[in-house]
């Protein structure tokens, strides 16, 4: 059988979470140990970097290092889970022009590229106290409840670009090229995009595209992977 190589590049698909896709290629390569450097949302698809054996040991700087993500924002909504996962719990019809509105979100981004303070998602799988925070948030749903208390993380917004921006149906959707640094959430950042317009907002889709230097272009599908791929 090929020698499996230490890293992997995926391009993970929706609808599977980041366990998931270890556990396939668990399977596929017939190997236990195997680690991500950076969880994916199952809503989410894009570049996920494994290790594999002692590929592992790589995984605690890989993680620190930058990212670039595409994101699809929906403007006008605002959902309980900050990704159409949720239920709607705010809305304002979308009035302005495209022509308006891109300017109005061109410069929004442009005040958005610094250091940013905001809230972490309740959905998100940061830990507190040992559980992570989705966990807490679904068990609250189960209840009638609804997590209050959430993590505010500083945030690098290194570039914030507009690529494309859509209106229709009382809502538009922006979509948008964020570089940020580690520990960014882009749930948190499209939320702040709406505050910024005036609109509740929320993300539609997300493709994470690069991490460091590891571009999704060098990455197989999932269902691609085998024993020796690149």
């Amino acid at each position: 059988m090929p020698e499996v190589p230490e890293l992997l590049l995926v391009d993970k698909p929706k609808g599977i979470t980041s366990f998931g896709v270890i556990r396939q290629l668990r399977r596929t390569l017939g190997v236990k140990k195997i680690g991500h450097a950076g969880t994916l949302d199952p809503l989410a698809s894009g570049l996920m970097i494994l290790g594999v054996g002692k590929g592992t040991k790589k995984l605690t700087e890989l993680i620190k290092l930058d990212k670039e993500y595409v994101a699809e924002i929906r403007i006008g909504e605002r959902r309980t889970t900050g990704d159409l996962e949720g239920d709607i719990i705010e809305e304002k019809a979308v009035t302005e022009s495209v022509a308006d509105l891109e300017a109005q979100v061109i410069t929004a981004l442009h005040d958005m590229t610094t250091t940013l303070t905001l809230p972490v998602s309740a959905y998100s799988a940061i830990k507190v106290d040992g559980v992570a925070m989705y966990k807490r948030a679904r068990k609250a749903e189960k209840t009638g409840e609804q997590v209050t208390e959430v993590p505010i993380r500083d945030m690098k917004v290194h570039e914030a670009e507009l690529l494309n921006l859509e209106i229709g149906s009382d809502r538009a959707v922006a979509t948008v090229r964020f570089f940020v640094g580690s520990g960014t959430y882009i749930r948190s950042l499209a939320e702040e995009l709406g505050r910024r317009l005036g609109y509740p907002a929320t993300l539609q889709n997300l493709r994470r595209t690069k991490v460091g230097e590891f571009d999704i272009k060098n990455a197989r599908p999932l269902e691609d992977r085998a024993p020796g791929a690149a």
